[in-house]
């Protein structure tokens, strides 16, 4: 489920920068996109070790 957040992730973040913010710079859509699909990997990955630490106790 977390990678299939990432993959899905990117190029809806690109599509955002390509026509609602009207984005020009490719490398900037790109560093956008990459850290969007990452920082939803990472949020992913805390949210889930929090759900592990509550079921345990």
């Amino acid at each position: 489920m977390q990678e299939l957040l990432t993959v899905v992730t990117y190029p809806v973040v690109w599509l955002i920068c390509s026509y609602l913010l009207k984005m020009e710079s490719g490398l900037a859509k790109l560093l956008i996109s990459l850290t969007a699909a990452v920082l939803v990997y990472v949020l992913y990955g805390i949210w889930q070790s929090q759900k592990e630490k509550h079921k345990e106790n």
